[in-house]
């Protein structure tokens, strides 16, 4: 083919300013998708993604526009997925900003903004929307001017909902984005920038020619981990898997080699021939790091087996989340997973439930803490349960972000105080235009991670948006909060928490054990302790039983004599006895901080 008729790009977008549906308004303008066939959201393969409205995988087509020949890239806009959006720009010379006429520039659509200006690309930005009667196009098109820099008379003006204006967005993109450059006689330097499993033919790799050609039956090299395969097929998705007998330089395309594993064909992964091929490995990706941890859990413990193997095809399709075997005495054998963000982690969760029938208990979610031991020895610890005694830890350091919030100036307030109630610190305060704000503030993770979108969208009626990047790890006074039943500490419910938050965490999960523990045939206390110290207690009472209604009449040392019977019953029961704690105490007091 032609490289001048190639144009490579992605669609980024804050989440739900309306990509998806921009890309189904092009597959049905350049005739890819047979109209009887068209559904919504036509790129979003998973029922999880239709039902919630959002991408959570990256989708690539290519579109026939006129003379040109498009390679289409729609990209996810959640803040947990930025990584799918990264991985895309480096397979596009473009990309399309997409932006809420009725909303205007958001977080993320600055971060996704500015990763496509890192990566050199040509910006076509397009106000969305515009048959709202909310919209505000010529307002949007100079916070755009304002902020970005991108004139507004360059801005298109569409509606995704009924067309208008998608074809000269089209007719924008073919003109504005420069083709793809590349020699064919070069040696084959292919880049992988997305990969899932298909349980029929393997490993089906979306792949970037950047030189050479790639062949169907010819035998392939992954720099990487320096496995070779044969070549079974190279195609282009127009949306289906069309096989094609070669993919030269500049194209997209997909990648079959009987790949068992995709560990072997990672994300970020340079291909050539095994014979003649490069010896210079393209620029790949930074390996996704796991932000946020959490225990998952059968609630039948015969189900463990199926857990691991749920988590090991799934992992196929999302190599993106991490996960070991963990035990718990509370809950058994279970996995500690490690995820991108909440929403992955929800994400994750709602996919092993759905498609492997499994019945999970999810633990409170927790960050990566550094701890240095009084012997100088530094751990890195993401569960509670292995942060060392008290009297062994010299300090703890906890990671830190710089979050971008974004949000009408009416609402400045009180997210300035929600954000001091974290312990957050001001970056500072630009006004975008005299109606919105972006305020910048330094974040420790673990109080993003709960709670901290929910409130703010709750107390800005859901106007405010939220990006944050990654700033290292600071020092924290840092406890850990046991909770002890008879004595015993629960390791499930055990938090590591900022010391002025310990006593009202101790405080509120005590209460709430109260009311979920059943009453025992003894009294049971529920204590929240930080080391030796306890700093709240609840207890649950005893059943009360009369042992003595079927006396009636006599001396009244026959009724003592049952009492004291009854008494050292209760006493011998309590120093063996073992409280039973339900599933559902435990589901419900995970969720005390939801």
């Amino acid at each position: 083919m032609d490289i001048s008729r190639l144009r490579n790009t992605s669609i980024i977008a804050h989440i739900d300013h309306g990509k998806s549906t921009l890309a189904d308004r092009m597959l049905e303008l350049c005739g890819a998708v047979d109209p009887r066939d068209m559904r919504a959201q036509y790129l979003d393969t998973m029922d999880l993604e239709r039902e919630r409205g959002i991408t959570i995988k990256l989708q690539s087509v290519r579109l026939d526009w006129k003379d040109a020949v498009i390679n289409l890239i729609d990209t996810p806009g959640h803040v947990d997925f930025s990584y799918e959006v990264s991985r895309s720009l480096a397979a596009c010379e473009g990309v399309i900003l997409v932006v809420d006429a009725a909303q205007g520039i958001e977080a993320q659509t600055l971060a996704n903004c500015y990763l496509a200006l890192e990566n050199d690309l040509e910006i076509v930005a397009v106000l969305n929307k515009i048959d709202l009667p909310a919209a505000e196009p010529e307002r949007c098109a100079e916070e755009i001017e304002q902020v970005l820099g991108i004139p507004a008379e360059e801005v298109l003006h569409i509606s995704a909902k009924t067309g208008e204006g998608v074809a000269a967005l089209l007719d924008m993109v073919v003109e504005r984005t420069p083709p793809p450059v590349g020699d064919a006689d070069a040696p084959l330097q292919a880049l992988v920038f997305d990969s899932h499993f298909d349980q029929y033919r393997g490993v089906v790799s979306s792949i970037r020619i950047m030189n050479g050609r790639l062949r169907s039956n010819s035998s392939l090299r992954f720099m990487q981990t320096g496995a070779v395969h044969l070549v079974d097929e190279v195609g282009v998705r127009r949306p289906d898997l069309t096989p094609v007998d070669e993919l030269g330089p500049g194209e997209v395309g997909y990648l079959l080699a009987g790949i068992k594993d995709v560990g072997e064909a990672r994300s970020g992964e340079t291909v050539t021939t095994s014979r003649n091929g490069s010896d210079v490995a393209l620029e790949g990706y930074r390996e996704p790091k796991p932000m946020v941890f959490s225990g998952l859990y059968p609630i039948d413990g015969d189900e463990f087996n199926d857990l691991r193997d749920a988590l090991q095809k799934l992992r196929l399709n999302d190599s993106s989340f991490t996960y070991e075997p963990e035990t718990s005495g509370a809950l058994g054998f279970g996995f500690r997973c490690g995820f991108l963000g909440l929403l992955h982690m929800e994400i994750v969760r709602e996919r092993l439930e759905r498609e492997f029938g499994l019945s999970l208990i999810t633990t409170a979610p927790s960050v990566e803490y550094r701890v240095t031991r009084t012997n100088g020895e530094t751990l890195e610890v993401d569960n509670p349960c292995d942060l060392p005694p008290a009297g062994e830890i010299a300090g703890i350091e906890e990671p830190f972000l710089l979050a971008t919030l974004i949000t009408p100036s009416s609402y400045t307030g009180t997210l300035m105080e929600l954000c001091q109630e974290r312990r957050g610190e001001l970056d500072g305060i630009t006004y975008l235009s005299p109606e919105r704000v972006e305020l910048k503030y330094h974040l420790p993770l673990a109080e993003v991670v709960i709670d901290f979108f929910d409130h703010m969208k709750s107390r800005t009626q859901g106007y405010a948006s939220l990006d944050y990047e990654s700033e290292g790890y600071r020092d924290s006074d840092l406890v850990r909060v046991d909770i002890l039943l008879q004595g015993e500490p629960v390791d499930a419910f055990s938090m590591v928490i900022h010391r002025t938050a310990a006593d009202e965490y101790g405080r509120k999960m005590t209460t709430k054990l109260k009311e979920l523990i059943p009453r025992q045939q003894f009294e049971v206390p529920i204590q929240a302790a930080i080391g030796g110290r306890v700093i709240a207690r609840q207890t649950v009472r005893a059943y009360r039983k009369d042992v003595t209604a079927k006396l009636y009449g006599g001396d009244i040392t026959r009724k003592r004599k049952l009492l004291e019977k009854q008494k050292e019953g209760k006493k011998k029961m309590k120093s063996i006895g073992r409280v039973e704690v339900p599933q559902e105490a435990f589901v419900s007091a995970l969720r005390l901080s939801d």
